[in-house]
Order: structure tokens, then C-alpha cells, then sequence
């Protein structure tokens, strides 16, 4: 059996670890007068989740792989984190003691003299060490991940602009009654335009009239206002149209529309 102890290579101790680099030069120790708030001690250790996390840490900032670590070096700088910690007052998690006990057990093992027994409890406790780093290592690239993913309220934001309501109608113009005078005033106009015959027409009642008014808007229910005269029964039949409209408008029968200030005139019946 080969008792040789494996090669140490040599690690940096707590005075030769850089704490910050200032204008290009490192800086190993912290300035004596330098006055450190116990609130900004919790940021240190806060940057780990945990021993495993400042295991992986410390292997991948020399760039080595999980299965080639050198427990004594990785022990070595480990501790000299701890040490760190104790010497800024921390109250370290019994987590991280713990890890420490571990490492320094596999590293004393490795420095006594070995025995056949002895090597494969070294061996189980180096493995299962080893192990715990690649687990720990696949679950922290995948949380990884998963943070860079898009995250409603982070990268992405729900969109809240109420849409338009397409469906409301826009509120038609009042008619005045000087439109509507003027309106009547057309209507004459092409009645006067037509040929006299002097042919006695029967008399019609303002009453008629309405319900005459009334039957064409059953069968149409908005019509033009020009298409409720008949220019043919001239001036007076056209007076008893027009009051016959108004007396249907007081007793809120009809209505009268417009879709556009100035434009046609229209007449509807009124739905109750």
C-alpha cells in the first residue's frame, strides 16, 4: 500500500484573498479605520444559497471540473471563508459549520496514514460529496433557466385599454323647426310647380291626414319627409299634411330625424 500523501496545492490564505479591486489594484485587507454597518454584513453570505452554493463557487472560479476537485485545496479556501465570517462577527448558519466539519474530515483522512477500510469510508464521503455538487449544480442551471424566462409584472405586462364600444350609436342632430319650415317651403314650391285643373277635391279632415301619415309608416316606418306630400292636391292639400305631421309629433307618434346637420329630413314612426 502506497502511504504517499497526495500533492496540496497551495491555497491562497485569508490575508492573500482579494476583497475588491480599486483603480486596478487588489485590495487583500480591509482598511482599519474602514467602519462596516452590521446590516451590510448580511450581504455577504447572502450572494450563496447555501455551503453547496459556496463549494460551486469556489470550483468554478478555478475553472475545474466537479469530478477532478482537490478536497484539501477546496477545504483550505473554504475555510478561509468561514474564518472571514467569524472575523467580521457573523453568526454563521449551522449549515455552513456543518459543511465545514465534512471537508475537514475527508481532508484528514487523506493526510493520516490509510488503511484498506479507511479508504473506501474516504472514498464513500468523497463521492457523496461529489454528488451532492452535481445535483446541486443540475438544479441550479435549471432555476437558471427557468428565471430567464418572461415573467408577467417583470418582462411582460397584461395589457388593460378597455376597447371601444363599437356598437354605440352616435346621437342624431335635432331638426329645428326653421329646417323644417324650410322643408315645407320645398314641398309648396313643387306643388305650385304643378298644373291647376281647377278640380274640386274633397275636403280631408287634419285627422284623416294622420292616419293616412300613420299607414304609410306602418308599411315603410321611415320615409323620406318630401314622400308624405302629394304636390298633386297642391297648397292646401300640403297645409293639412304638414299639420296633420305636427298634431302626430305632439302626441309623440313620429319623430323627426336627421343623420346630418343640414341634411336630408326623414320621418319615423315612434315605438313605444
Amino acid at each position: 500500500m502506497d502511504n504517499t500523501e497526495p500533492p496540496v496545492t497551495t491555497a491562497p490564505s485569508q490575508s492573500e484573498m482579494v476583497f475588491a479591486v480599486v483603480q486596478g489594484k487588489q485590495i487583500t485587507e480591509l482598511p482599519k479605520d474602514l467602519y462596516i454597518p452590521p446590516e451590510a454584513l448580511e450581504v455577504i453570505l447572502e450572494a450563496f444559497e447555501g455551503p453547496l452554493d459556496l463549494l460551486l463557487y469556489l470550483i468554478n472560479r478555478q475553472n475545474l471540473d466537479i469530478l477532478e476537485i482537490n478536497v484539501a485545496d477546496i477545504t483550505h479556501q473554504y475555510m478561509s471563508y468561514i474564518e472571514m465570517m467569524k472575523a467580521l462577527r457573523w453568526d454563521l448558519a449551522a449549515e455552513y459549520l456543518l459543511m465545514a466539519a465534512m471537508l475537514a474530515e475527508i481532508k484528514s483522512r487523506m493526510l493520516l496514514p490509510r488503511q484498506e477500510e479507511a479508504e473506501e469510508d474516504e472514498g464513500d464521503l468523497r463521492a457523496e460529496l461529489i454528488r451532492r455538487l452535481q445535483e446541486y449544480e443540475r438544479f441550479k442551471i435549471a432555476a437558471e433557466d427557468i428565471d430567464r424566462l418572461p415573467r408577467v409584472g417583470r418582462d411582460t405586462f397584461n395589457v388593460a385599454i378597455k376597447a371601444p364600444d363599437r356598437g354605440q350609436q352616435r346621437p342624431q342632430p335635432a331638426v329645428s323647426m326653421q329646417e323644417l319650415v324650410l322643408a315645407l317651403a320645398a314641398v309648396i314650391q313643387r306643388a305650385e310647380m304643378a298644373e291647376s285643373h281647377h278640380i274640386s277635391f274633397e275636403v280631408l279632415s287634419t285627422r284623416e291626414r294622420m292616419s293616412q301619415v300613420l299607414g304609410k309608416l306602418r308599411e315603410r316606418r321611415f320615409l323620406p319627409f318630401s314622400d308624405l306630400f302629394d304636390v298633386s292636391e297642391g297648397r292646401n292639400g300640403v297645409v293639412v299634411t304638414f299639420l296633420a305631421l305636427l298634431e302626430l309629433m305632439k302626441e309623440a307618434l313620429v319623430e323627426i330625424v336627421q343623420n346630418e346637420a343640414l341634411g336630408p329630413i326623414h320621418v319615423q314612426a315612434r315605438t313605444r
